[in-house]
């Protein structure tokens, strides 16, 4: 079958796989591409980060002759990725080869919008409260983006994308599976729900609101560390302590920071598996009560006191969460049965005390890609040796500025925290994948050693003079954290 010949007026986007048909003045099905009369362009503008602006700060010039030309420096301007276009196909050098003065030495950052196939996010998301089981489904619009991993000390973690949604399933798998990506990427929120388990909003730095309650902290340690920070308010104010927690739950009598402070035993016993003195697993199932699990009434992890070991009417009993959220406050009667109690005076500031040293709940979302295959080609004519270059760190990876962290081992598989790159860093193309901006950083000898482009090595007046390939639109911003 013969491909149908485009409409004399459309022009072929080149600048993904997808391969568009651009009528003037309309833009492609990413919405990143347009035809400005005859000549494809990218929508926004290049981003260059100044670390002169204040945070915040941000000027957009267009052409030299509309700007006075401040902001031309040497390691204090660093042009990355966002807006600067793309290396695909993958035989032509990087959209941009700047050359840059850092303290007297000449360095080279090869510039690029990258599309990942291989990629996704991980999400980490600060709350004892129980949101899935481990390798449970995690959905987005009734599609399955991904799984819940193992959980991480006083936080949920979700590991989210990946080839296989986005390319490996349905056409819907995988739309639903890169539209969720790109908002969360962009720092944008993202409703989640878990199979057998909670339906949570997930938005880079900001609380995870979990079954529609936004959480505010997250716990300050287990029951057991909690016992350990603790047990020294509690002495002389109460007779029995216990801090309930899903993982740990703690018992100041017989935890060792309890003996330590010579705690006399209480006749206290307590459901679930003793691990060692005072440190209880499995107290309760996972949920979204005290301490991340299902109970609403603390007393139900109690079995009945024991006199012959310290039990006596009128022994006092604080029960209290890793939050400190969920507190009470209890008095044996006659019959050894815990009976409540207003929360005493002395005792609040130490429940109070638990919730100040709980951090602030917030949702981390970082993304991690392989930056591999024939991307690298628009640094180097040899590309392994851009991969031997960025393990042995004489090539510094950056996503918008940003530095990355990159995995040992094989290729180069980075990840990178979204909230702290520029506004709109990510794209998407319909294939679907996403689009990141991506920086190589090396000394000029260096890039040469490495087969580099270098014959499209240009200055940065230059780039900000005349653009690029993809037009002359740049905006200048200062950038979120650390140098770039």
């Amino acid at each position: 079958m013969t491909e149908r010949p485009p409409k004399e007026d459309k022009i072929r986007c080149d600048a993904c796989p997808v391969m568009c048909y651009i009528a003037p003045g309309k833009i492609g099905a990413c919405d990143r591409y347009a035809n400005d009369n005859g000549k494809i362009i990218r929508c926004d503008p290049l981003t260059v980060l100044d670390h002169r602006l204040e945070a915040g700060g941000e000027i957009r010039p267009f052409l030299k002759s509309d700007w006075d030309g401040e902001v031309i420096g040497t390691d204090d301007v660093f042009v990355s990725g966002v807006g600067s276009g793309t290396t695909y196909p993958d035989y032509k050098p990087a959209p941009f080869i700047v050359s840059r003065d850092v303290d007297g030495a000449d360095f080279v950052t090869v510039v690029t919008e990258a599309i990942f196939s291989y990629c996704g996010v991980k999400v980490k998301i600060d709350t004892d409260r129980h949101l899935g089981a481990e390798t449970a489904i995690v959905r987005a619009k009734g599609e399955a983006i991904g799984h819940v991993t193992t959980s991480e000390y006083g936080s949920q973690m979700l590991s989210l994308g990946g080839v296989d949604h986005l390319t490996g399933g349905s056409k819907s798998e995988g739309r639903a599976t890169c539209d969720a990506l790109l908002r969360l990427c962009n720092r944008e929120a993202v409703e989640l729900t878990i199979d057998d388990g909670a339906t949570v909003v997930v938005q880079a730095g900001r609380p995870p609101i979990v079954n529609g309650e936004t959480e505010a902290r997250m716990r300050v340690g287990c029951g057991s560390a909690t016992i350990g920070m603790f047990a020294s308010q509690w002495q002389g104010l109460v007779d029995e302590v216990v801090v309930v927690d899903d993982h740990i739950t703690g018992v100041v009598s017989e935890h060792q920071a309890g003996k330590v402070l010579g705690w006399p035993d209480t006749g206290i016993r307590i459901k679930g598996h003793r691990s060692t003195p005072g440190r209880y697993f499995k107290v309760a199932q996972p949920g979204q009560g005290w301490g991340g699990t299902d109970i609403d009434d603390p007393l139900s992890i109690l079995n009945p006191w024991l006199e012959k070991k310290g039990a006596r009417a009128g022994l006092t009993l604080l029960m209290v969460s890793t939050t400190g959220e969920h507190a009470a406050y209890y008095v044996l009667d006659d019959n050894l049965e815990p009976q409540a109690k207003p929360m005493p005076k002395a005792l609040q500031p130490s429940v109070d005390l638990i919730a100040e040293n709980c951090e602030p709940a917030l949702c981390t979302v970082m993304f991690q890609a392989g930056a591999g295959g024939s991307l690298r080609s628009g640094v180097t004519q040899n590309p392994v040796k851009l991969t031997r270059s960025v393990q042995a760190t004489n090539t510094r990876v950056t996503c918008g500025g940003e530095p990355a962290y990159v995995w040992p081992g094989g290729g180069i598989t980075l990840m990178v925290d979204v909230l702290n790159m520029p506004d709109g860093s990510f794209g998407y193309v319909p294939t679907p994948a996403l689009v990141a901006p991506l920086e190589f950083t090396l000394s000029r000898e260096d890039y040469r050693s490495l087969g580099g482009h270098d014959a499209a090595i240009r200055s940065l007046s230059d780039i900000l003079e005349t653009g690029g390939e993809y037009g002359s639109a740049v905006r200048v911003v200062a950038p979120k954290t650390g140098d770039t």
